[in-house]
C-alpha cells in the first residue's frame, strides 16, 4: 500500500480551509443578528420615551388587523344594505398608499401605435393627394361640357370639407378600462355601509300605444333588478302621455319586481329584463345544475307570463275608451284623460316604508310622473318632459347621478352604473367628468343588417376618436350625468403649479414680467367666467346645508337667493338642492311636504322667466336635444368619457323596415338643421369657453351634414346625364391624371381598412354605413333640410304620412313591410335615371363599335358606382323574394333592357340599305 507524505504545503491548505470555514460561519452570525428586529439603544428604558403616536407592540398589531380589513372586498349580491356617501377616503391615513383601493379606477388604452401611426400617415397622404387632385380638376375643365364639369367640381370640393369635418376628430382614438374589485375595495368596505353615491335613473315614454307597456315593464325591471346598493337607486318613469294604461301596467311591474328582483340578484343572471332572458337560446342549466336554481326558475317563468297575460289584457282594455273616459278603482276620474289638459301626477310605487320583496329585502323607488299639460302652454316635448324629472327626482331623492333610458332600451348588464362610477368617483379625473356615455346596441336586427340599424361605425370609430379630445357626443339614452352639470356650472379648474422663476435675472425682473402677464390675463377671463363662478361660490358657501330655512336665512343673501330663483324657479326645496353637490335631501323634511313640492316643480307655469331650456336641463330649440345638451356642457369646460363594457350595458329595439329607418334618420336631420339656425350653432357659439377645436368640428360636422345632401343629390345624376348625353365631367385622361385618380382611390380605401382594424369594425358593417349614407342623404336628409328651411324661415311644419302597403309573418317580417312615403321619391328616381342610363350606354357601344368602350368606362363605373349604394334600398322597394334574390331580378331587368335596345338598333330582318320596294301592281289610288 502506498505512503503518503504530509508536506509543509498540505498543512497550508488544511489551516486556509479551516479559517475560511471560520470566516463563512462568523459572517452568517453577523447577518443573522443584523436581519433580526433589535432595538437601537438596548439598554434605555421605555418610559423614557414618554407618549407619543409611535405605535408599540399592542397597537401595531391592531394597526395590522384594521389594514386587512380595509383590503378585503365585499361581495355584490345579495347585499341589501347600504349608506349614505360620507366623504373621499383617499387621505384615510390608515390605507396604504400603494394597495388596489388607493389606485385610479379606469386608465386609457392608447391605440398601438402600429394600427394608428400608419393610419395618421394616410390622412396626410390624402390630403396632399386631395391638392394635387383638385389642382388638377381646376385647371383642367372640360369645354365642351362645362357645366356638368363646374358642378361636379363644386360638389367634390364640399365633399372634401365634410370628410375634413368628420376625419380629424379621430385623429386621436383611445379606449377605456374599469376595474370593478378598486371601485369596491374604495367604496364597500366589509361591514360598513356602502359609500357609492346615489343614482337616479329615468325612463321616457308617451304612447302606450306605439311604445309597448310591457317593453316599458321589462327597461323598468332590468333597472330595479341592477346591481348596486337598493337604497342608491331610484327610478322615475315619465308618462308624457298621462295613458292610464302606462299607470296600471307600471302598478302590475312593481308588483312583480318583488318576485323578479331577488330571484336575479340570488342567481345572479343576465341580462336582468325577463323577456330577453326567458328568450335567450343558451342553455341555461350550464354551469348552473343546482335543482333549486332549476325549479325557480321554472317556477318564475311561469310568473312571468301571467305577467305578460295581464299586460296584454290591460292593452286589450285599453283598445276602446270609454265615452267618458277611465275612472279609478274608488270612482273618481282618471286626471289624464284629457291629455293635453290635466294636472301634475306623481305617484310612488316601490320605495315606501312596508314595501319589501318576498324574501323580506328594501327595494328600489319606482316613481310615476306625469307632468302638468294645459292649452296655451309650449311643454317642449322630450326636453320638458326630462327637465320635469330632473325637478321632481331633486325634490324626491336629489342623486348626485342621473341616468336616462329611453323606454326601449333595458339594461343588458347589471354592473353598468358601477362601470360608470369608475369614471364619476375617480378622485383623480371624475370631477371634470359630466356624463359618460355608453355605445348603443341593439337586439331583433336582421343578420345582414340592410340599412345600418347597428350604426356600428359611428358607435366604435367616430366615438372612439371624440373620447381622446374632449369626450363623446350624447346620443340621447344610455347615459350616465352628474346633476351639477345640468344646472349651468362651469367645469372645476385644476390650480396650475407656480410658474418658475429664473435665478441668472435679479427678483424683481421675474416680479415685473409676471405682474405684466397677470395684468393683462386677469380682466378676460374674470369678464367671461364670473357668471357661472358665482354659482360655484354659491356651492362652496352652502355645502353644509341641513334645512331650508336656515339655509336661506343664514348661508345666503337675498341678492343671491333672488337670482337662484330667477335662474331655476320658486320652488325653494330645489333651489337648496342645487347647491348640494354630493346630493341629498333634508333630514327634517316630510315624505308628504316633499311630494307637494314635487307636484309644484312640474307645472306648466313654473319654468316661466327662468333659465330651463336656455342655460339649466336639457336644452331647447330642436328635436334632438340630445346634441345641444351635450355641446352646452362642452361649452362649460366639463369633458365626457366613452364606455365600452365588454357585455354591453344597454340593449334597445330598432326600426328594421326601410320606411321607418329613413323617418327615424329625417327626424335627426330635422334636429341638427334647428340646431343649425339657431343661437347655438357650433360654427359661431360658444367661443372663448372651454370647448376644444377638433371636438367643434364634431359638432359643426352634426349640424352640416344634412347639407351634404344637395351636392349628393346632383352627383349621382351626374352619371345618368353624362350617359344620356355623351358629355363627361373629366376630359381625355393623361398619364398623369390616371396615376392621381388611383392615387385618391386607394388613399380613400387605406383610410377606411386602417380605421376598421383599429376601431374593431368588419367590412360588412362600414359597407353597410357607406350604402346608407348615400341612401339617407338622398332621401331623408334632403327632406330634412326642407323641412327645417320652412319651419325656421317661415314657421311652417310638414308631416310625412307612411302607409302600410303589406305584411308578413315569420322572423324578421318587420324587415319585408312596404309602407309608401314620399321620402322614397327621389332614391327611386336615382336609381331609374342610372339604370337607364346604364341600358343606353352599353347599348350604344355595341352599336358603334370598339372604339366607343373606352370613353364609356369611366361614365359606366360611374353610374354602377350610385346603384351599388343604393341597392339596399332597391331590395326594401321590391319586399320579400321566395325565391329569386334580388341581385337576379335586377341583372335580368338590365340585361332585358340592354337587348330589347339591341333588337331595335340591329333588327336582322330589315336590310341595311333600307327596304326593298317592289311594284304589286295594284292602284291604291
Amino acid at each position: 500500500m502506498p505512503r503518503f507524505r504530509l508536506t509543509n504545503m498540505h498543512l497550508l491548505y488544511h489551516h486556509t480551509w479551516v479559517m475560511e470555514i471560520e470566516f463563512i460561519q462568523l459572517h452568517f452570525l453577523i447577518h443573522l443578528y443584523l436581519s433580526q428586529p433589535r432595538p437601537m439603544v438596548p439598554k434605555k428604558d421605555i418610559a423614557v420615551y414618554g407618549y407619543g403616536s409611535v405605535a408599540w407592540k399592542d397597537r401595531m398589531e391592531d394597526w395590522k388587523k384594521r389594514q386587512n380589513d380595509k383590503l378585503q372586498v365585499v361581495k355584490h349580491e345579495g347585499g341589501y344594505d347600504g349608506g349614505e356617501l360620507e366623504g373621499d377616503e383617499l387621505d384615510d391615513p390608515d390605507l396604504p398608499m400603494m394597495d388596489e383601493g388607493r389606485q385610479p379606477l379606469s386608465r386609457k388604452l392608447a391605440i398601438p401605435s402600429s394600427k394608428i401611426n400608419p393610419y395618421r400617415l394616410i390622412i396626410i397622404l390624402r390630403l396632399a393627394i386631395l391638392g394635387i387632385f383638385f389642382h388638377y380638376r381646376i385647371l383642367h375643365p372640360v369645354n365642351d361640357a362645362y357645366g356638368l364639369w363646374l358642378t361636379s367640381v363644386i360638389c367634390e370640393i364640399w365633399f372634401a370639407v365634410s370628410w375634413i369635418l368628420d376625419q380629424f376628430p379621430k385623429w386621436c382614438p383611445i379606449e377605456r378600462e374599469t376595474y370593478l374589485d378598486r371601485l369596491s375595495l374604495r367604496y364597500e368596505k366589509e361591514g360598513k355601509p356602502s359609500e357609492l353615491a346615489c343614482v337616479d335613473v329615468f325612463v321616457s315614454t308617451v304612447d302606450p300605444m306605439k311604445e309597448p307597456p310591457l317593453i316599458t315593464a321589462n327597461t323598468v325591471l332590468s333597472i330595479l333588478a341592477v346591481d348596486y346598493p337598493v337604497d342608491k337607486v331610484a327610478c322615475y318613469v315619465s308618462d308624457d302621455g298621462a295613458a292610464m294604461l302606462t299607470f296600471e301596467a307600471l302598478s302590475e311591474t312593481s308588483e312583480f319586481a318583488r318576485k323578479w328582483v331577488p330571484f336575479c340578484k340570488k342567481f345572479n343572471i343576465e341580462p336582468r329584463a325577463p323577456e330577453w332572458y326567458f328568450s335567450q337560446k343558451i342553455d341555461y342549466l350550464k354551469n348552473k345544475v343546482h335543482p333549486e336554481f332549476v325549479r325557480e326558475r321554472r317556477a318564475m317563468k311561469r310568473e312571468y307570463e301571467e305577467f305578460k297575460v295581464r299586460i296584454n289584457g290591460l292593452v286589450a282594455t285599453a283598445q276602446k275608451v270609454p265615452e267618458d273616459g277611465w275612472t279609478m278603482q274608488d270612482g273618481t276620474p282618471w286626471p289624464g284623460n284629457n291629455v293635453r289638459d290635466h294636472p301634475g301626477m306623481i305617484q310612488v310605487f316601490l320605495g315606501q316604508n312596508g314595501v319589501r320583496d318576498v324574501e323580506g329585502y328594501e327595494l328600489p323607488r319606482l316613481v310615476y310622473v306625469s307632468r302638468e299639460k294645459r292649452p296655451g302652454f309650449e311643454h317642449h316635448k322630450k326636453a320638458g318632459a326630462m327637465n320635469a324629472l330632473v325637478r321632481v327626482s331633486a325634490v324626491l331623492s336629489n342623486a348626485p347621478y342621473l341616468l336616462n333610458v329611453d323606454c326601449d332600451h333595458y339594461i343588458n348588464n347589471s354592473r353598468a352604473l358601477r362601470e360608470a362610477m369608475c369614471f364619476m368617483m375617480d378622485p383623480t379625473s371624475g370631477k371634470k367628468v359630466c356624463y359618460v356615455q355608453f355605445p348603443q346596441r341593439f337586439d331583433g336586427i336582421d343578420r345582414h343588417d340592410r340599412y345600418s340599424n347597428r350604426n356600428v361605425v359611428f358607435f366604435d370609430i367616430n366615438m372612439k376618436g371624440l373620447d381622446g379630445l374632449q369626450g363623446p357626443i350624447y346620443v340621447g339614452t344610455g347615459c350616465v350625468f352628474r346633476r351639477q352639470a345640468f344646472y349651468g356650472f362651469d367645469a372645476p379648474v385644476k390650480k396650475k403649479p407656480p410658474g418658475k422663476t429664473c435665478n441668472c435675472l435679479p427678483k424683481w425682473c421675474c416680479l415685473w414680467c409676471g405682474s405684466r402677464k397677470n395684468k393683462k390675463s386677469k380682466p378676460k377671463k374674470e369678464k367671461k367666467k364670473s357668471k357661472n363662478r358665482e354659482a360655484s361660490k354659491q356651492i362652496h358657501a352652502l355645502e353644509n346645508i341641513e334645512g331650508i330655512e336656515e339655509s336661506t336665512s343664514e348661508k345666503s343673501s337675498e341678492t343671491s337667493q333672488m337670482k337662484l330663483e330667477k335662474k331655476y324657479g320658486q320652488s325653494p326645496v330645489f333651489v337648496v338642492s342645487t347647491l348640494l353637490e354630493n346630493g341629498g335631501v333634508p333630514r327634517d323634511a316630510s315624505p308628504a311636504s316633499l311630494l307637494r313640492e314635487a307636484i309644484q316643480v312640474i307645472s306648466c307655469g313654473y319654468e316661466d322667466k327662468t333659465e330651463w331650456g336656455k342655460e339649466v336641463g336639457w336644452i331647447y330649440g330642436s328635436v334632438t336635444e340630445d346634441i345641444l345638451t351635450g355641446f352646452k356642457m362642452h361649452c362649460h369646460g366639463w369633458r365626457s368619457v366613452y364606455c365600452i363594457p365588454k357585455r354591453p350595458a344597454f340593449k334597445g329595439s330598432a326600426p328594421i323596415n326601410l320606411s321607418d329607418r329613413l323617418h327615424q334618420v329625417l327626424r335627426w336631420a330635422l334636429g341638427s338643421v334647428e340646431i343649425f339656425f339657431s343661437r347655438h350653432c357650433p360654427i359661431w357659439y360658444g367661443y372663448g369657453g372651454g370647448l376644444k377645436w377638433l371636438e367643434r368640428f364634431s359638432y359643426i360636422n352634426s349640424v352640416v351634414y344634412p347639407w351634404t345632401s344637395i351636392p349628393l343629390l346632383v352627383y349621382c345624376t351626374l352619371p345618368a346625364i353624362c350617359l344620356l348625353t355623351g358629355k363627361f365631367i373629366v376630359p381625355e385622361i393623361s398619364n398623369y391624371a390616371s396615376i392621381v385618380f388611383m392615387a385618391l382611390f386607394i388613399s380613400i380605401a387605406a383610410t377606411g381598412i386602417l380605421e376598421m382594424q383599429w376601431g374593431g369594425v368588419g367590412i360588412d358593417d362600414w359597407w353597410r354605413n357607406e350604402q346608407f349614407w348615400v341612401i339617407g342623404g338622398a332621401s331623408a336628409h334632403l327632406f330634412a333640410l326642407f323641412q327645417g328651411l320652412l319651419k325656421v324661415l317661415a314657421g311652417v311644419s310638414t308631416n310625412f304620412t307612411v302607409t302600410s302597403k303589406a305584411a308578413d309573418d315569420g322572423e324578421f317580417s318587420d324587415l319585408y313591410i312596404f309602407k309608401w312615403t314620399s321620402l322614397l321619391i327621389p332614391p327611386t328616381t336615382l336609381l331609374i335615371m342610372n339604370i337607364i342610363g346604364v341600358v343606353v350606354g352599353v347599348s350604344e357601344a355595341i352599336n358603334n363599335g370598339y372604339d366607343s368602350w373606352g370613353p364609356l368606362f369611366g361614365r359606366l363605373f360611374f353610374a354602377l358606382w350610385v346603384i351599388l349604394h343604393l341597392y339596399p334600398f332597391l331590395k326594401g322597394l321590391l319586399g320579400k323574394q321566395d325565391r329569386t334574390p334580388t341581385i337576379i331580378v335586377v341583372w335580368s331587368i338590365l340585361l332585358a333592357s340592354i337587348l330589347t335596345l339591341l333588337w331595335v338598333r340591329v333588327n336582322p330582318f330589315v336590310s341595311r340599305d333600307g327596304p326593298v320596294l317592289e311594284l304589286c301592281g295594284l292602284n291604291c289610288d
